[in-house]
């Protein structure tokens, strides 16, 4: 759970909170994984083999597309039921 802290500021406490869970940072931690091994992947071979051209590029998109909006996107569901 994020550490929630106070600024008095004026009159009225403002609550600031850390936007990013645990879970998030896995889930950044294993896409920036994915896009590792997607460039690894590339460079495997000679350029028509299968892993430059099939399983490098597709790990990329996973990871690009999928997993790091993923990683920004997710929030937990009691933090989405009670935000403060």
């Amino acid at each position: 759970m994020a550490k929630i802290k106070t600024r008095k500021s004026g009159s009225a406490k403002v609550a600031l909170s850390l936007p990013f869970t645990k879970k998030n940072y896995i889930i950044f931690a294993i896409s920036v994984a994915v896009i590792l091994i997607g460039y690894i992947a590339l460079a495997q071979g000679p350029a028509e083999s299968y892993w430059s051209l099939t399983v490098g590029p597709v790990l990329l998109v996973i990871g690009y597309c999928i997993l790091v909006p993923l990683a920004i996107l997710y929030r937990d569901e009691d933090t989405a039921k009670n935000p403060s």
